[in-house]
């Protein structure tokens, strides 16, 4: 358990310095000669260079990231920069949604995401959310409670 812990500060601690330095790039105009200042990265950002990481890392295949319009041209370019590909689809009149990952993937999700999530088919949702790496069991629920066929209480539930 001593081990866990070690390692886990190590990636924490990673991922703080490598969040610190892309903020530095993201904002040069935040590092002066002879006073420091700082920029707020907006949190949406962080969480796209979280998503970034673990996509490289080899933790997820494929990222929905959902933020607001203002921050989608900052993602794009982002996500370029690292030769990422990606599927854009707005959300509403504020937000966007950015799928990226792996090619194949994406080539599905242009097939199945023709319409605003809300709007997908019980299986269109169950296949995307499988795709996306979401829990396969809670997946399976939300397809039956989509379909009309469970309240919601699985029997064999752990």
């Amino acid at each position: 358990a001593g081990l866990y812990k070690c390692a886990m500060l190590k990636t924490l601690v990673f991922r703080y310095c490598a969040l610190h330095f892309f903020s530095l790039i993201l904002h040069p105009k935040s590092r002066t000669n002879k006073m420091t200042t700082t920029t707020k990265i907006p949190t949406e950002m962080l969480v796209l260079m979280n998503h970034i990481y673990e996509l490289n890392k080899g933790v997820r295949q494929m990222v929905l990231f959902t933020c607001k319009k203002k921050y989608g041209k900052l993602a794009v370019e982002r996500l370029e920069s690292q030769g990422i590909p990606y599927v854009l689809q707005p959300a509403g009149q504020q937000n966007l949604n950015v799928y990226f990952g792996r090619r194949e993937c994406l080539e599905a999700i242009r097939l199945i995401v023709t319409r605003p999530l809300n709007q997908l088919t019980p299986e269109e949702d169950f296949i995307l959310g499988a795709m996306l790496g979401y829990d396969l069991c809670a997946q399976c629920e939300r397809y039956c409670k989509r379909k009309g066929h469970c309240d919601g209480k699985c029997i064999n539930k752990n």
